[in-house]
């Protein structure tokens, strides 16, 4: 006779919450940390050659079908307004992106490509393109789109938790 598994108590020893839910936590947070790492690194690489780092593709990819201020920008990718505001100056001075007014807004500009960056941005596409096509590959394209609908709900979760 096969002895019954351990249960697992319902809350660690000191009291701090519920084990199974601490563990999932910790290998979620692991899992988009390295997936984090592993997408910078390959954006890095996709971006190098259209002379781009993987953050000035990101900024730039913001603004791509409409302009948008910083701190917009900023709220999208869940990063810093003055990180934005040193990758948008930096894109403006290379001549890849430009100020425009917003209408909405006398202080606050919007921020869009020039057609120096939307060039740069085409020029990351047949790696973006290929990319794209191995991981459905290798996923199956069902189970990508899967992939696509927790990953944004689980964004979405977030950003509940965090607005409460």
């Amino acid at each position: 006779m096969t002895p019954a598994p351990a249960q697992r108590p319902a809350t660690e020893p000191d009291g701090s919450g519920r084990s199974a839910e601490k563990e999932l936590l910790s290998r979620t947070a692991l899992g988009v940390f390295r997936l984090n790492g592993q997408f910078l690194a390959v954006s890095e690489q996709l971006a190098q050659p259209a002379g781009l780092t993987a953050a000035w593709w990101q900024v730039l990819g913001a603004v791509l079908h409409e302009p948008l201020p910083v701190s917009g920008i900023a709220r999208a990718m869940g990063i810093t307004r003055q990180s934005v505001q040193r990758i948008a100056d930096l894109l403006v001075g290379k001549g890849l992106a430009e100020y425009v007014p917003n209408p909405a807004h006398r202080r606050a500009k919007l921020l869009r490509p020039t057609e120096e960056g939307h060039a740069a941005v085409r020029r990351i596409g047949p790696g973006h393109a290929k990319l794209a096509e191995a991981l459905a590959k290798e996923l199956g394209p069902d189970a990508f789109a899967e992939t696509v609908r927790v990953l944004e709900r689980l964004s979405r979760a977030m950003d509940t938790i965090e607005d409460a």
